[in-house]
């Protein structure tokens, strides 16, 4: 895979994130043969206290012995908090380990965001492993521009929805409109510091249809792709997220109308009634990156599936 098309992967085709508990083995073997672009190994709040040492354990292994890159997954290791008695163990563990990404939980302030980024440049971990932000709290919506702008080394948002309803003390609704305005803040917040970002899970598993609406009005609204809590809702994510035949069919037409445009001297072309400029061809060839880049984890998840 060249290196632009991994580094398009990494940042935008991001359209599953399966959370997997790292004190189960078996789930973390099946989540890598499983069709997620993203998988997170969790060490927080999907595992007991009592297990939280051997889930570490669990974690080195999978990152050291199943080939992630071939599989065509990134892999995230969510920590616990660092004022947590786990927190600093775990990332000296990531950070030697050498994930895609570093998940950390309930980041309310930049300093937070620096202070890791700092422990990560000290231990040498490895360049390509980046930060990302679980965004949960009230004050992590108030403060999601300083998070956004915290470190070089932050790559993307992960709502936690679940927990910002507890803590709004607000309720679950098929609208999510008692959290709408602090999503909105937060793909603001990420798109202007140019950061991916994902929604937050939908709990009922076996809600299918619900759950197509739920990614139907993240893809509306902005978001990269949506984590998930059980591998039967990657199918539904993948498909939502993804660019459909009709859409890349209108995407080459934008491209290809507005080149001939050019090259006659004119600055915008028309294409089914619709007047093309310059800013509908960038979003098409962005859609066409995409579906290019999707195509590539396809194969390498045949490829991988195969051997």
């Amino acid at each position: 895979m060249s290196h632009t098309v991994h580094h398009l992967r990494k940042a935008r085709v991001q359209r599953s994130e399966l959370a997997v508990p790292g004190s189960n083995p078996g789930m973390i073997e099946k989540a890598a043969a499983s069709e997620a672009d993203y998988v997170f190994l969790d060490i927080e709040d999907a595992v007991a206290p009592p297990d939280k040492e051997q889930a570490r354990k669990n974690i080195i292994e999978a990152l050291n012995d199943i080939d992630w890159r071939a599989a065509g997954k990134t892999v995230s290791v969510r920590i616990n908090g660092l004022d947590t008695q786990w927190g600093g163990q775990d990332l000296e563990m990531a950070a030697f380990a050498g994930p895609d990404a570093i998940l950390v939980p309930k980041v309310e302030s930049a300093e937070t965001v620096q202070k890791v980024a700092a422990r990560l440049a000290t231990l040498s971990a490895p360049e390509r492993t980046r930060i990302w932000a679980m965004m949960e709290t009230p004050l992590a919506m108030l403060k999601a521009p300083e998070i956004a702008a915290s470190s070089p080394r932050l790559a993307c948002m992960v709502m936690g929805t679940n927990d910002l309803v507890k803590e709004l003390q607000a309720e679950h609704t098929e609208t999510r409109t008692p959290v709408m305005t602090a999503l909105e803040l937060c793909v603001l917040a990420a798109r202007a510091y140019k950061l991916s970002i994902l929604d937050g899970v939908y709990n009922a598993i076996q809600e299918t249809e619900q759950l197509r609406r739920s990614c139907v009005q993240g893809r509306q609204m902005g978001f990269d792709g949506k984590t998930l809590i059980h591998p039967a809702q990657i199918a539904v994510a993948n498909d939502v997220f993804a660019p459909s035949a009709a859409e890349i069919d209108l995407a080459r037409r934008y491209v290809a109308a507005f080149r001939e445009a050019e090259a006659q001297g004119r600055g915008v072309a028309v294409v089914d009634g619709q007047l093309v400029e310059n800013l509908h061809v960038e979003n098409a060839k962005r859609l066409l990156a995409q579906a290019e880049a999707i195509a590539e984890l396809a194969a390498a998840n045949l490829e991988a599936g195969a051997a």
